[in-house]
C-alpha cells in the first residue's frame, strides 16, 4: 500500500513533526485519521504501512504507541443492560 493511501491527508505524518506532542493529542489525531480514512481502505493494513513508514525512525514517539495500540483487537462487544439484562 502506498503511504498516500494509508495517510491521505497527511495527519499522521504531521503528528510526527510536532515538537512536544503528547499521547492525548496523538489519540485525537488518530481518531481524526480513522474517521477520514477513505472507504475501501483496510484500516489494519494502513496502520501496518504507517508503522513501517514512521516507527523505526521514532520508536519512542507517542504516535508510534497509538498506532501500535490501534493494531490490537478492541474489546469484545457485549450486552450491557436493557430488558434482557434485568431479567438475567
Amino acid at each position: 500500500m502506498r503511504i498516500e493511501l494509508a495517510d491521505p491527508r497527511g495527519v499522521i505524518r504531521e503528528s510526527y513533526r510536532i515538537e512536544g506532542i503528547g499521547a492525548p493529542e496523538c489519540r485525537s489525531i488518530f481518531l481524526d485519521w480513522a474517521i477520514g480514512l477513505p472507504e475501501g481502505i483496510d484500516p489494519q493494513r494502513a496502520l501496518r504501512r504507517l508503522l513501517a513508514e514512521h516507527a523505526a525512525a521514532a520508536p519512542d514517539h507517542p504516535m508510534t504507541a497509538v498506532l501500535r495500540a490501534g493494531l490490537n483487537a478492541g474489546p469484545q462487544a457485549r450486552r450491557r443492560g436493557g430488558a434482557h439484562g434485568r431479567r438475567s
